[in-house]
C-alpha cells in the first residue's frame, strides 16, 4: 500500500525487491521504497471483509505481503479470487510464507493496466486495488481516464471497486468520476515510526467502497 510513493509499471524491468524484518518491523521494499508494511494488517481485512459482503467472485491488483488476499480467499463467501502481481519475486516471497494456499486463490502475473482490457465483461462482484505504482502513474489523468471505464466494465451490478485506504480525508479523483454512489468507513491506525508513506504515523484511515449501479 503507498500512497506518496512507488514502483512503476514504466519504471525499470526489474527492481530491487526485499522482505525487510528488523525491529519488529515487517516491510515489502521494492525498488528501494516501502510498498507494504506488516502493521496494515487490521486495514487490509477490513477491506477485504467489506468487498466480501458484495458477492463471490473477486479480483485483486497487488499482492504485496498478501493480507488482503488470503483474508478475502479464506472468507465463506469466496467462490474465487484472483491477484495480478507484476513481479515475480513478490509472489516467491509469498509462496514461500504461504505454501499451501487456499483452494480459491490463484495468483497471475501481469501489467494491470494492459490486463484490463481483456478481463471478461460483468465478470466479477468486486475488486480490491493496492498496486505499487510510481507518481507519474497516479497523475497520469489520460492513463487514469482509458482504466477506470474498464474496471466499470468488469464489475457486475451493484459490484464494488476497493481502493487501498487513504489517510486523507478526501475521495480519490481517479475514480470518483466513474461511479455514483460511494460508502466510506473511517479506521483509526497506528503505522511504524519509520513508516514513509501516509499522512502521519496515527490517526485516521479512510476506505473507500465504489458501487456500479
Amino acid at each position: 500500500m503507498q500512497e506518496n510513493t512507488g514502483t512503476t509499471t514504466t519504471g525499470p524491468a526489474e527492481p530491487e525487491i526485499e522482505l525487510i524484518e528488523k525491529d519488529g518491523e515487517v516491510t515489502l521494499s521494492i525498488g528501494g521504497e516501502q510498498a507494504m508494511q506488516a502493521w496494515e494488517r487490521d486495514l487490509m481485512w477490513a477491506s477485504a471483509d467489506l468487498l466480501c459482503r458484495h458477492g463471490q467472485d473477486f479480483y485483486e491488483v497487488g499482492l504485496g505481503l498478501g493480507l488482503s488476499a488470503l483474508r478475502i480467499a479464506r472468507n465463506p463467501a469466496t467462490r474465487r479470487h484472483t491477484v495480478l502481481e507484476l513481479f515475480d519475486e513478490v509472489e516467491e516471497l509469498f509462496r514461500a510464507a504461504q505454501p499451501e494456499p487456499p483452494a480459491t486463490l490463484t495468483i497471475e502475473r501481469g501489467d494491470f493496466f494492459r490486463r484490463v482490457h481483456d478481463l471478461p465483461s460483468e465478470s466479477i462482484d468486486g475488486m480490491f486495488f493496492d498496486p505499487a505504482l510510481d507518481m507519474e502513474v497516479w497523475t497520469d489523468k489520460e492513463l487514469w481516464a482509458r482504466t477506470m471505464p474498464e474496471v466499470v466494465r468488469a464489475l457486475r451490478p451493484g459490484g464494488v471497486f476497493i481502493p487501498f485506504f487513504s489517510t486523507k480525508p478526501e475521495l480519490r479523483w481517479q475514480y470518483v468520476d466513474h461511479f455514483s454512489r460511494i460508502h466510506v468507513e473511517r479506521h483509526r491506525y497506528q503505522a511504524y515510526d519509520t513508516t514513509e508513506y501516509t499522512y502521519g504515523t496515527t490517526g485516521n484511515a479512510y476506505i473507500q467502497c465504489f458501487f456500479k449501479d
